[in-house]
């Protein structure tokens, strides 16, 4: 896929291994999700679980409301397909629990779990098992101190709950954690985000806007926060909150990755705004597009515009593309023009090509 020359470097953090899912380093950004089971129904977890991971989630995380939900846990771990996150808030038992049943990574919440010595101990455990862990700081369960320090909820304030969680980490040599920073803000999120990065950049990162809302302004919400973040190069998880139906998050998490260049596993299709120079069908071009390529998982540019424009020049800007005018239109292929098309000839060329360049790259990483 052609990469922007102005996409900056992504953060080159420490390593953590969750289950089978590699965070940090050079690893891929992961998404994941949560579950709005009751934990203690087994049956519905593990079913709410694989389906996320049929969506394309890759790492769950369930709530653990009472220690009854804690002890599910090993049960629901050998049933899925996904690692397995213990969320953890208020009572620091079930997160001992919950090393005790195996998981693969717990969530820590440090303004509730229940002071400096629970924590503490908890991380010890995390730490002679060999587990890994989030330190998940949030806006709306700041320590008391720090909320009567900064007279509310601020970026500076979440950044100090973090350093000095990780200052008792670093006291007690355990060193396999990553951090999260989440407001219902986007301006105090991105700050936060931006602070931390630059303070502590071996930490790896878990991104969010927590409560972000409804699904069609929680994916506007989640997209102006972590857009803007991960073109920094900051991020090595992230999780996209809406309301509903947990599947639907990870469309919007890979649709995020994929606009901000930093994570493309299927086509990238640019398409003309409408407007009074187009002369072809192209809302009905771009649909069918869509819905031909919705199999392809190959990490390309595909251009379908009709404009004479500005079409020919960013059709070249692709690596494959359409430019349309009245009734035909130009093929371009790496910057390069194919050659010209009939309007009912142009969906079917474009996918043509489309797949001489999937058959290619398979025959590629066979040969």
């Amino acid at each position: 896929m052609t990469v922007h020359p102005e996409l900056s470097e992504r953060r080159k953090t420490r390593e953590l291994r969750v289950g089978h899912v590699g965070i940090g380093a050079d690893h891929p950004i992961v998404v994941q999700s949560m579950t709005i089971t009751d934990t203690r129904d087994i049956d519905a977890t593990v079913a709410e679980s694989n389906r996320l991971a049929e969506a394309g989630c890759e790492m769950v995380r369930v709530a653990v409301v009472d220690d009854e939900a804690a002890k599910c846990l090993g049960e629901i771990k050998s049933q899925i397909k996904i690692p397995l996150i213990a969320d953890i808030h208020f009572n620091y038992k079930h997160a001992l629990t919950a090393i005790e049943q195996g998981v693969d990574k717990v969530r820590i919440n440090p303004g509730n779990i229940g002071g400096e010595k629970k924590f503490t101990e908890v991380i010890e455990r995390l730490r002679d098992a060999g587990m890994p862990s989030r330190i998940g700081v949030n806006a709306g369960s700041l320590e008391m101190d720090l909320i009567e320090r900064y007279g509310f909820p601020t970026s500076g304030a979440l950044v100090e709950s973090a350093m000095r969680h990780i200052d008792t980490c670093d006291k007690l040599g355990y060193s396999n954690f990553l951090v999260s920073l989440k407001s219902s803000s986007v301006p105090m999120t991105v700050k936060a985000y931006r602070l931390f990065a630059e303070k502590v950049p071996e930490i790896p990162l878990h991104l969010g806007v927590t409560e972000a809302g409804d699904p069609q302004y929680g994916a506007v919400k989640s997209a102006a926060g972590l857009g803007g973040l991960l073109v920094d190069g900051i991020g090595d998880t992230i999780r996209v909150s809406l309301l509903g139906d947990p599947c639907i998050e990870i469309p919007v998490a890979f649709d995020i990755l994929k606009a901000t260049g930093r994570r493309v596993i299927s086509p990238e299709i640019v398409a003309c705004p409408s407007c009074g120079r187009i002369e072809i069908d192209l809302e009905k071009i771009v649909d069918e597009v869509k819905q031909r390529l919705g199999y392809s998982k190959l990490p390309i540019i595909v251009s379908v515009l009709g404009c004479v424009v500005n079409g020919p020049g960013e059709a070249r800007e692709a690596d494959i593309g359409i430019a349309a005018g009245k009734g035909f239109g130009m093929l371009f292929k790496k910057g390069v023009m194919v050659r010209k098309l009939k309007e009912d000839e142009m969906v079917d060329a474009l996918v043509d090509e489309i797949q001489k360049m999937e058959a290619e790259g398979a025959a590629g990483m066979h040969g």
